[in-house]
């Protein structure tokens, strides 16, 4: 007999419920609650405790998976794409819009590092759901934006991303931590820049451009750009010298309202409103300029 049968047939008795037709149906209603501490809960003993230390700004960092191969299959411009340099900085976009809670983001080549507030709450301060969850959100929108920034080229596979979760105690570690990664940029795009020129403007091979570079430092490089091909390597665009560092700011937006007057008459009026936006920068940000410029990026290191 099925539930419904078990209601109505209750219900025709007077009125009245009798007790051996309810107590089967708050079986039926109460199972779930039942169920959530059956014998196998004890399976959970097995998850590890990945809550990050209090107190600690908490880095996620993405970077490509077998990107190389992935960029010649797509045919990037070397030694920089601008399509694909402006959809890695969409999707860190997209996934500030989402995690409110990260600060200020930073990303060059085919990496982004996200960094959450010292205070963030989100997921429980979880690594392992703060990375997935960051991982995720930048694949979907990488793939999702894809067609913005190259068109009508098709995306010959989906892209992978691996993360990692670091944190940082202190203002001083995470500045020093990004000023590792933009140093890193500095380091190699310098050194693409270099390469890619003796290939494309020089004639070498790839193995003869390689065999060149080999042991020069950066002064040696910039020579061979100034004195053998006029360029000057400070002059390149800062996109790809200082890479992207994304943040939230307060942006004045003027909209038109449709309001009703006085007079009944309805009239469309501008208003201006203060909304946070996330921001691109192309800057140094090892030095102080870009800190004292925007001190609400960091939290009081005496809070």
């Amino acid at each position: 007999m099925s539930t419904l049968m078990l209601i109505g047939k209750a219900f025709r008795f007077g009125g009245r419920v009798r007790s051996g037709v309810i107590k089967p149906l708050a079986c039926l209603f109460t199972a779930p609650s039942n169920m959530a501490k059956s014998k196998f809960e004890y399976v959970r003993n097995f998850e590890t405790d990945d809550t990050c230390l209090r107190n600690c700004y908490i880095v996620v960092r993405l970077d490509g998976r077998n990107f190389h191969k992935f960029a010649e299959q797509h045919e990037f411009t070397k030694p920089n794409d601008n399509r694909a340099l402006g959809l890695m900085s969409r999707s860190a976009r997209s996934v500030m819009e989402e995690l409110e809670d990260i600060v200020i983001a930073y990303g060059q080549s085919d990496e982004f590092s996200f960094v959450f507030k010292r205070t963030s709450t989100w997921f429980k301060r979880r690594a392992s759901k703060l990375m997935t969850h960051v991982a995720s959100q930048f694949s979907s929108s990488y793939v999702f934006y894809w067609k913005e920034f190259f068109g009508e080229q098709p995306l010959l596979y989906p892209p992978g991303f691996d993360g990692r979760v670091v944190l940082y105690p202190s203002n001083h570690n995470l500045r020093d931590y990004l000023s590792w990664r933009q140093a890193d940029c500095h380091i190699n795009n310098l050194y693409n820049t270099v390469f890619w020129t003796l290939v494309q403007k020089g004639g070498l091979t790839t193995a003869q451009a390689e065999d060149r570079l080999k042991g020069t430092l950066a002064a040696d490089k910039n020579e061979i750009l100034f004195s053998e091909f006029d360029i000057n390597y400070n002059t390149e665009p800062a996109l790809h010298r200082k890479g992207t560092t994304l943040i939230w700011e307060k942006r004045d937006e003027t909209v038109l309202k449709r309001m009703k007057l006085p007079n009944e008459e309805e009239k469309d009026v501008a208003v201006t409103r203060s909304r946070r936006r996330v921001q691109a920068h192309h800057c140094d940000i090892i030095g102080e300029q870009f800190w004292e410029e925007h001190p609400d990026v960091l939290e009081d290191d005496n809070c």
